[in-house]
């Protein structure tokens, strides 16, 4: 088997697909959270502490001037920017709940469908079927 046809095998997999689709959305959902962080969450919580988490950073040099934004001082010296490492925690943090609430949706819909399959699959014994049962079970006991 050649290289080309291993691989064009190996890619049409089902899971590396659903892989594929995962990373492709799962991207797409890291940038909304992100504005969401960045464009609605920061900006309360900067006017709550009057302050702009993004731009919140101690300089670690003396030739770095405080005032400066985060992006110029970082040009000028080595900073120690807590303000922007703040902002990416709770980034991380809302994008974790909604993962696991995710994850705890889906597997309530397993456990749904498995009880529901497992309704489907033991149906319940009729009356004459109970009965020969017992006959069954009192015949095999003498």
């Amino acid at each position: 088997m050649g290289f080309a046809t291993e691989f064009r095998e190996f890619a049409l997999k089902g899971n590396v697909m659903d892989l594929a689709i995962g990373v492709i959305i799962g991207a797409a959902f890291g940038r909304i959270i992100d504005s969401i962080v960045k464009d609605l969450i920061m900006p309360v919580i900067g006017v709550f502490f009057s302050a702009d988490f993004s731009n919140l950073y101690i300089p670690l040099g003396g030739e770095v001037p405080k005032g400066l934004p985060l992006e110029e001082a970082r040009n000028l010296g080595p900073v120690f920017a807590w303000g922007n490492f703040i902002t990416v925690l709770i980034n991380f943090i809302i994008l974790a709940f909604v993962i696991f609430l995710m994850v705890r949706a889906i597997n309530k819909m397993r456990r749904k469908k498995e009880n529901k399959a497992d309704a489907i699959q033991a149906p319940e014994n009729t009356l004459q079927e109970k009965l020969l049962m017992e006959i069954r079970d009192s015949l095999s006991k003498r």
